[in-house]
């Protein structure tokens, strides 16, 4: 009997996967792959059999067979522009999951090793609200420079899955309310959700504010002095800007819990460079309520900093005016996975086919 729904959520250095039966998750394993093993694969896409086999290796020690599957769902990469939803994993998709469309990262794994397993089983394989959702309004694209659009790269699983469980709790549909979400992780996306689109969002690896290891928005003409100096290649610059800003670059680490600890046992310093981090939060939910005229419903707080009382707090002391504050901490990536399989499943979502959605 077909019943369970397996999760794919490839990582830089694991794959997690959870077995779920409905929306409850009665298997969960991170399987971690070595900087060793990984080093022998030229390029990302290039670890699809490796990682597929460490997953099948995983169901067969569990004791799962393939056969109780009825569809895999894989995190979704960095494709094409396109709407948020749940979609079919085809052939078009899967070619731009393995040249990386925008960029080579390991969650465009999830949409090829999902079909590859599916198909052996004559089923569904599906992605869900990748980083590349986009549901910008016209006016959002325009940066100040023709050159450069502005784009929507976006912590869009959890975002959305955190709005619906809000909109629910208000008796509401996700598209009759706005809401201004502050993904809080290792990246920092803040985005408005006008009738339930994210019609605006900084870019968490170059925008918005700092967070634990990224430097958010800087003076561009700073940086670009910086790029000219002869001091930095690009790699190096790159490197400055996601993995050695933020708290990293101050504090020397990405643990906030570390930071509020030396915040605790009077480190000044230390608390001026996390009250910055809150400031620059707050100052950008400021900038999504323009975006929404002020008609917010409902700011979110989430993501693994939102289990921070200290952070939580110094944020919400300055955008409480806006709106009431909901705090929804951690971000339940493969729950929100399953749940989107499970709508189109059940007939309460249609699914979304990538070629129609993108326009190719």
């Amino acid at each position: 009997m077909r019943e369970y729904i397996l999760v794919i959520n490839p990582g830089s250095t694991s794959t997690k996967v959870a077995v779920f039966k409905g929306n409850e998750n009665i298997r969960q394993k991170n399987i971690s792959h070595s900087a060793e093993e990984l080093s022998k694969f030229e390029r990302i896409s290039d670890q699809y059999e490796y990682r597929k086999n460490a997953i099948l290796n995983w169901l067969k020690e569990e004791g799962f067979d393939l056969s109780n599957f009825l569809a895999i769902v894989g995190r979704g990469g960095l494709l094409r522009p396109m709407p948020s939803g749940t979609y079919l994993v085809t052939e078009k998709m899967i070619e731009d999951l393995k040249i990386g469309y925008q960029g080579e990262h390991a969650s465009n794994l999830g949409g090829i090793i999902a079909k590859s397993i599916a198909d052996s089983q004559g089923i569904n394989a599906y992605i869900v609200d990748p980083v590349a959702v986009d549901e910008f309004e016209d006016i959002a694209r325009i940066s100040g420079l023709p050159e450069i659009p502005r784009r929507s790269l976006v912590h869009a699983l959890n975002i959305k899955a955190v709005s619906r469980k809000i909109a629910k709790k208000m008796n509401k549909n996700l598209d009759e309310v706005n809401f201004i979400v502050a993904h809080l992780g290792g990246g920092i996306s803040v985005a408005p959700l006008k009738k339930g689109k994210i019609v605006d969002v900084n870019n968490a690896n170059e925008g918005g504010p700092f967070s634990p290891e990224r430097c958010g928005g800087l003076p561009v003409g700073d940086l670009v002095k910086m790029a000219f100096s002869g001091k930095y290649t690009y790699k190096e610059l790159k490197k400055k800007m996601v993995g050695q800003g933020g708290l990293v670059g101050y504090l020397g680490t990405n643990d906030a819990r570390e930071v509020v600890k030396r915040i605790n046992e009077g480190d000044q310093y230390a608390k001026l460079i996390f009250e910055a981090m809150a400031y620059q939060i707050a100052k950008e939910i400021g900038a999504c309520a323009a975006v929404l005229c002020g008609k917010v419903d409902k700011i979110i707080l989430t993501g693994g900093l939102a289990y921070s009382d200290l952070l939580n707090s110094l944020i919400i002391d300055r955008v409480k005016f806006i709106s009431d504050v909901e705090i929804v901490p951690g971000e339940d990536e493969m729950l929100a996975l399953a749940e989107g399989a499970l709508r189109v499943i059940n007939g309460e979502e249609k699914v979304k086919i990538y070629e129609e959605e993108v326009g190719i």
